[in-house]
């Protein structure tokens, strides 16, 4: 059986230190140019903000970049590494160990540029065509990108590149975190079940889905967390089937409430983790507490199937079987990756694995959330519960720190 540590509670393995950050963003960008120079890449280009922020600890308007094509990131497998930031933003890199240059953007987006989207694309390839040339010493055409305009990537080929899909290298990069990555993660789940905690004794009959979740956004905010990525927060008949997105209905006394943090918090890691509870001060149903052991059996049985070296495929077939009515509203995943936001790898269920899935290894150092939604396929009330795990050599070290609800759990 699987050798579980408990969550890590220190103070000084839960805040990293200011030298131990520049350490991690180096290590980072380190991981990135391993896995470029892995795939004979000679550089890539990220658009997407996560990932920006991942190979070189730059963050700015999150929400906004992940829309609008008007910041990048240029790395080369051996050279530098140019952050290109949107206008009058250029202060915001100017610090950073990672970072050799910074440049004004060009915004390759019709929205910025109208009849001239097409001479300021060409530019734009000029330029990254400029920097490959100088990073690699020679006429190389090797590059990845992600999350641009498709005539950024015609505007490249032109000029003779062979064009790679960046998240692949990322994806990788990302999913073994390097030494002290752990610190901010622990940082970030800390500061966002004390969100929750707050958010939980807020459940109060009449009080709507809509006002109960803004609590704990305040505090992703206060806690120098980014966003809640998405709105999982459902009550009573809503919580069947789940991704019932968070509304104005009000909550009412018996009601079970279920959430789902996806809160991208401090330092831009993701604080992964779903709690159900039950509203008021009535004792919980015999359904109730019935759907809450199934969901937490399902969790606690999946938890300790995982260690570094098993297949997917393996853990899929050795994982906790659903009970025939709530396999059709099972969710989706049994496990997947997380660190800045959810990542590789993704692993379905027995069920799915053939036609959906994939084959892989769990590796040591990747951190992974582990799922549960149980809903009877009749209907009635579902609950959903996720805990957030550490994948060591010989161990697993349980990440997410936050209590389940005792009467639900009542025999």
């Amino acid at each position: 059986m699987t050798h579980i540590i408990a969550p890590n509670r220190t103070p000084s393995d839960c805040q990293p230190t200011d030298r131990e950050i520049q350490q991690i963003q180096l290590d980072r960008l380190q991981r990135v140019r391993n896995e470029l120079i892995k795939r004979n890449l000679d550089a890539c280009v990220l658009f997407d903000p996560t990932h920006i922020r991942y190979a070189t600890g730059s963050r700015n308007m999150q929400v906004y970049s992940a829309r609008n094509p008007a910041r990048y990131a240029f790395i080369s497998a051996q050279g530098s590494v140019v952050m290109f930031e949107f206008g009058g933003c250029l202060h915001l890199a100017e610090t950073l160990n990672t970072v050799d240059e910074v440049r004004p953007a060009k915004a390759i987006s019709y929205y910025f540029c109208e009849s001239f989207l097409g001479n300021v694309t060409a530019e734009w390839a000029a330029e990254i065509d400029e920097l490959v040339i100088k990073s690699t010493g020679k006429k190389s055409k090797r590059i990845a990108i992600e999350s641009a305009t498709s005539a950024a990537a015609f505007e490249l080929q032109k000029l003779g590149y062979q064009i790679f899909d960046a998240q692949e290298p990322l994806e990788q990069a990302r999913c073994i975190k390097v030494p002290n990555e752990l610190k901010m993660i622990r940082a970030s789940l800390r500061a966002t079940e004390e969100g929750v905690r707050i958010m939980e004794s807020k459940i109060k009959p009449g009080i709507s889905e809509n006002e109960l979740w803004s609590h704990l956004h305040q505090h992703v905010i206060a806690t120098d967390g980014d966003y809640v990525e998405t709105r999982l927060l459902s009550s009573g008949p809503r919580t069947n089937p789940w991704f019932q997105e968070c509304s104005s209905r009000p909550i009412e006394a018996g009601d079970l409430v279920a959430l789902d943090t996806d809160v991208v918090g401090k330092y831009g890691y993701y604080a992964d983790f779903s709690r159900t509870f039950l509203c008021g001060d009535m004792p919980a149903t015999a359904k109730q507490k019935e759907l809450y052991k199934l969901a937490h059996e399902q969790v606690m049985t999946n938890i300790h199937l995982l260690q570094a070296g098993r297949s997917f495929k393996e853990y899929a077939e050795r994982a906790w079987r659903i009970p025939d009515s709530y396999k059709r509203n099972r969710y989706f995943a049994l496990v997947h990756g997380v660190g800045m936001t959810g990542e590789y790898p993704y692993v379905v269920h027995r069920e799915d694995i053939d036609d959906k899935g994939y084959d892989g290894i769990f590796l040591p150092g990747m951190t992974i959330c582990v799922e549960s939604y149980i809903g009877h396929e009749d209907g009635g009330e579902g609950v959903k519960l996720e805990e957030q795990i550490y994948i060591g050599e010989n161990h697993i070290e349980l990440l997410s720190d936050y209590p389940f609800d005792e009467r639900l759990m009542a025999p």
